[in-house]
């Protein structure tokens, strides 16, 4: 399929949808003109519509949060996009990863709470600041056998307890939802051991 067999609105717009290439996450949601389609699929950057500033705009010109397209499909009807990025830093200007956070119904914050805390972790591994909780490690076979025994033997603790997972996951949701949170999105150790937060 071409540029010029999609379907636009009477406004000459376009919904596309955009999704995280490597997670599935949805990201956002935007207007794209057929200008933009075209400037998108030519750089291999994210462009759009503003429909409250009637003008286009590239995703990350003034932030930095650049979408890197992957792929770009037209749904059944050919009149909404999905766009297939590797997203730069966050997508939605309140600084959220997604523009997705407000839960109505369903898992809401605790239900990407692993894959949000692996984000931190990389994104410590890629630049640290000092003193973070995050930035060590060892060979990656022995940290691989050590997680791998401490998800089980939590699991186990778990299910002795009857606490479901779910209640660790919005726990963790709390905590980075919570004011204050460190800079790592991690807790410190308490006294009482240590506590993994985000």
């Amino acid at each position: 399929m071409t540029p010029d067999a999609l379907t636009y609105d009477e406004r000459g717009l376009i919904p596309a949808i955009v999704q995280e290439a490597e997670t599935g996450e949805v990201l956002m949601v935007a207007w794209m003109d057929r200008a933009a389609v075209a400037r998108t699929l030519e750089s291999g950057l994210t462009h759009f519509w503003s429909r409250s500033r009637q003008a286009p705009w590239r995703k990350g010109e003034t932030s930095g949060h650049s979408q890197h397209v992957q792929g770009v499909y037209a749904d059944c009807d050919a009149d909404t996009l999905l766009v297939q990025v590797h997203q730069e830093g966050v997508a939605c200007h309140t600084g959220n990863r997604t523009c997705f956070f407000t839960a109505l119904t369903g898992d809401g914050a605790a239900g990407n709470m692993l894959a949000r805390i692996e984000r931190i972790v990389a994104s410590r591994k890629a630049a640290a600041p000092a003193g973070s909780y995050v930035a060590g490690g060892e060979g990656d076979r022995r940290v691989l056998e050590e997680v791998a025994d401490l998800w089980f033997h939590t699991m186990v603790l778990l299910g002795e307890r009857s606490i479901p997972l779910r209640d660790v996951l919005e726990e963790l949701a709390r905590r980075h939802a919570a004011a204050g949170v460190p800079r790592d999105g991690v807790s410190p150790p308490r006294p009482d051991g240590p506590t993994a937060g985000a």
